[in-house]
């Protein structure tokens, strides 16, 4: 839902030469990806950070305040992962979509932030699919004339999604049921563990700011050693080597590094949301069936 008229919403940024298309601001290059899927040529899209940025703690500057307040619409994800976003938002004059309405939400159940909503959502193709249905109708608000435009491109990409999560729950349907694991050095898998029928366990809850505990890669081994899990994932954005202590006391395979919060640049493993998608699930469903081997 839009929060917010869009009639009142500022006027066009029009800091790029004749470009005069209504410009969408998103918080993170993810949101931006998919919502420049949703809105083709129609709108322009930025985001507000930049390709492999901590989003979690970032600290807007006065040029972001000032590129936010020429915008037409922002986008954010919602579900507590912009804690820098509330304030941000109230000082610009802009409507805003939190695109994650509609996900129904996993708590966080562990530390200091036992009980909020885990924040990543979009890990999930099922999730991204209701975060599409908003960007539609926000578009289509913003920019009528080119509704059935939205409608239709982002039919086009929720099938694509679609694509990501039928093939990665085929790809784990051979799995024993105890193996069906999914263990990564942070609890940012919620939503794609629940949606592809795996368990998920974690080092830390989300967003760890100092190094893992002994108690927590103590509890991390012994799932792996009671569930016979064969390979452990850790997150590009964070060290593996608590993870690597899993896999020295175990046995169990390093199964690779899979990408969460932030695209890669152009030529890097995930330039696009479908790419990241895809990869982590082609990583997942290789290194626990062993078909990557």
């Amino acid at each position: 839902m839009v929060a917010g008229a869009m009639s009142g919403c500022a006027a066009s940024a029009q800091g790029s030469g004749s470009d005069d298309r209504p410009v969408v601001l998103t918080t993170f290059t993810v949101l931006a990806d998919v919502a420049q899927n949703v809105a083709g040529d129609h709108l322009r899209v930025e985001s507000i950070t930049k390709v492999g940025a901590e989003i979690h703690g970032y600290e807007p500057t006065p040029r972001d305040i000032a590129k936010a307040s020429e915008a037409d619409l922002i986008l954010d994800n919602g579900l507590n992962l912009e804690s820098w976003f509330g304030q941000f938002v109230e000082s610009v004059d802009v409507p805003h979509v939190v695109v994650s309405d509609g996900v129904e939400p996993l708590d966080i159940t562990e530390d200091a932030y036992a009980g909020k909503p885990n924040p990543h959502a979009w890990m999930s193709p099922v999730n991204v699919q209701l975060y599409v249905d908003n960007m539609v109708d926000a578009f289509a608000e913003l920019d009528p004339e080119h509704a059935a435009d939205f409608e239709a491109n982002g039919a086009e990409y929720q099938a694509k999604l679609q694509k990501v999560q039928d093939e990665l729950v085929t790809g784990l349907s051979a799995l024993p049921e105890n193996q069906r694991a999914l263990v990564t050095c942070e609890g940012a898998f919620s939503y794609l563990a629940r949606d592809a029928g795996l368990t998920e366990q974690y080092i830390w809850p989300v967003n760890a700011e100092q190094q893992a505990t002994p108690q927590q890669i103590t509890s991390a081994i012994e799932f792996v050693e009671t569930n016979d899990v064969p390979a452990v994932f850790c997150e590009s954005t964070v060290s593996d080597k608590p993870m690597q202590q899993v896999v020295e006391a175990t046995g169990a395979a390093f199964g690779g590094t899979l990408y969460v919060d932030s695209l890669s640049a152009a030529d890097g493993p995930v330039p696009t949301y479908l790419d990241l998608i895809r990869y982590d699930a082609t990583t997942i469903v290789d290194a626990l069936t062993g078909s990557g081997s």
